[in-house]
C-alpha cells in the first residue's frame, strides 16, 4: 500500500490540487502495479514565511 506525501508552498487552488492527486496516484498505481484504490496521496502546504531558499523566504519575494 503506497504511502505519497507531496510538500509544497500554499497558494494552489482546490482544482490544481485535485489534479495533482489524481496524476500522482495514477503515476504511482502505473508504475508499482498498486491498485488505485490503495495508494494513499497527502499534501502538506507549507505557508510561505516558514519556507526559505538562501536565506530569503518565500513570503519576502
Amino acid at each position: 500500500m503506497p504511502y505519497v506525501t507531496v510538500k509544497m508552498l500554499e497558494g494552489r487552488s482546490e482544482d490544481q490540487k485535485r489534479a495533482l492527486v489524481e496524476k500522482v496516484t495514477d503515476a504511482v498505481s502505473e508504475t508499482t502495479g498498486a491498485p488505485k484504490e490503495k495508494v494513499t496521496v497527502f499534501i502538506e502546504e507549507m505557508s510561505k514565511n516558514h519556507y526559505a531558499v538562501a536565506g530569503v523566504r518565500a513570503s519576502d519575494k
